[in-house]
């Protein structure tokens, strides 16, 4: 499957955010039940931008550390961490050559491929639960910080990110982040309107 290159994240990270709307995340790893390998995939439906000087609530704001490093290298990687020290939340780096540092979250998918796999390791039976939010979605898709730097442009690494279904620039929202306490007026996350229809 083919993969956005370099170029799509070497741009400004606002636009990024909202042009991963309608791509594909994929996971490729072991399904623990069956010893076998499985594809997990969902539809991006929800990111936020986060950027770097100009951003106070970005973990870049304050400069580089060993835990944002991938905000600040190559466009394209995976950034994973760890937050509230239960679970953990997947962004790419994506920044334009005239910014230092920036990445985006990924908050919402809807599930594709390997639902039932996604049920068991959610513990959960409803689809729109399974994905909807960053913590479900690194838990769906058996993502941690093993998979912190990995290029996600490459589609033979287990984690990449795919061209996926073409939306409508108009049905795409953009409104101010959730769960941040600085920078709240920036319009920086990015739904899909027609969260279904579509996919």
């Amino acid at each position: 499957m083919n993969c956005p290159d370099k170029s799509f994240y070497f741009r400004s990270t606002e636009i990024v955010a909202k042009e991963l709307i309608g791509k594909k995340l994929v996971r490729n790893t072991s399904n623990t039940y069956s010893k076998t390998r499985v594809r997990l995939s969902g539809i991006i439906i929800e990111t936020e931008a986060y950027g770097f000087r100009n951003d106070s609530a970005s973990h870049a704001f304050n400069g580089l550390t060993p835990r944002n490093g991938i905000m600040f290298g190559e466009v394209g990687r995976a950034y994973v961490y760890l937050v509230y020290g239960n679970h953990y939340c997947i962004n790419v780096s994506a920044r334009s050559d005239k910014i230092g540092a920036g990445a985006v979250l990924i908050r919402g998918l809807y599930p594709i491929e390997g639902r039932m796999i996604m049920r068991r390791l959610r513990k959960s039976k409803q689809v729109i639960d399974l994905t909807s939010g960053p913590g479900k979605i690194t838990q769906a898709m058996n993502i941690n910080r093993a998979q912190n730097g990995m290029d996600l442009t490459n589609p033979k690494n287990d984690l990449h990110i795919e061209f996926g279904v073409e939306l409508p620039s108009f049905d795409v929202i953009a409104t101010t982040r959730i769960g941040i306490s600085r920078a709240i007026d920036k319009l920086w996350r990015f739904d899909c309107k027609n969260r279904l229809e579509h996919n």
